[in-house]
């Protein structure tokens, strides 16, 4: 954290004790995938310059087409004839057609170039779909595992929690001894650890997939800075 924003970055808020961390909405992966097909910010840029690639390719090629060219000039001219200054005023307008027949194969040249550039964006384009929903499916289904993992750890921890009260009460009556209540709270600790450790990877796994589709805002994020106890760290 400290490389990330370059300063100390203080006691970290953990998770509400009472945190809950709901599947993905809507659900089915199929949609998310069609969303990020469509709206994810990769997906959006090379729409874009697929849509500059085709236009340049219309440019180049309106190269070859003849242009008409409306003219017109105007113009004053003084003479001197037998003494006496004359003046002529001339105004002229017209249209006037450049039909281009060859430039050195220089506007061939540059229109292949362009429809080369034009499939590239086409590919970048495909590529950038296709990641996009990679990372989609993998964000889908990392919620949707972290909740599943989250119900189990949870489960876990309280059963850990009677275990160690059970090893304790059997060291106060003498059938346990110290070191069964010491592994019970070691496992009561790495069940804790674990969970917390499910419930970041979740919320993570939950704006990945948002931005996935291109719709992560600060709403978002608020929804998950919610979920965290500010007051822990005191």
């Amino acid at each position: 954290m400290q490389a990330i924003i370059a300063r100390d970055p203080g006691p970290l808020a953990p998770t509400r004790a009472n945190v809950s961390i709901a599947p993905p909405q809507p659900a089915g992966i199929d949609k998310w995938v069609s969303a990020a097909e469509k709206d994810a910010i990769a997906v959006q840029i090379q729409t874009a310059a697929l849509e500059i690639a085709d236009k340049e390719v219309g440019k180049q090629r309106a190269g070859h087409l003849p242009t008409v060219d409306l003219v017109a000039t105007t113009g004053k001219k003084h003479d001197l004839m037998s003494g006496f200054m004359a003046d002529t005023r001339a105004n002229t307008i017209g249209v006037q057609v450049t039909i281009p027949l060859f430039q050195g194969g220089y506007v061939m040249s540059k229109d292949r170039e362009a429809v080369a550039n034009r499939r590239a964006a086409e590919a970048m384009l495909e590529a950038a779909k296709r990641g996009s929903a990679q990372a989609a499916r993998q964000y889908y289904l990392g919620v949707v595992n972290g909740v599943a993992q989250i119900k189990a750890l949870e489960a876990g921890l309280a059963s850990s929690l009677l275990a160690l009260d059970a090893n304790k009460l059997g060291y106060e009556v003498g059938v346990r001894i110290n070191i069964d209540v010491l592994n019970a709270e070691q496992q009561v600790y790495l069940t804790r650890r674990d969970l917390a450790k499910a419930k970041y990877e979740t919320l993570m796994a939950q704006l990945k997939l948002k931005a996935s589709v291109g719709a992560l805002g600060e709403e978002e994020v608020l929804q998950v800075n919610a979920l965290l106890d500010p007051t822990a760290t005191k």
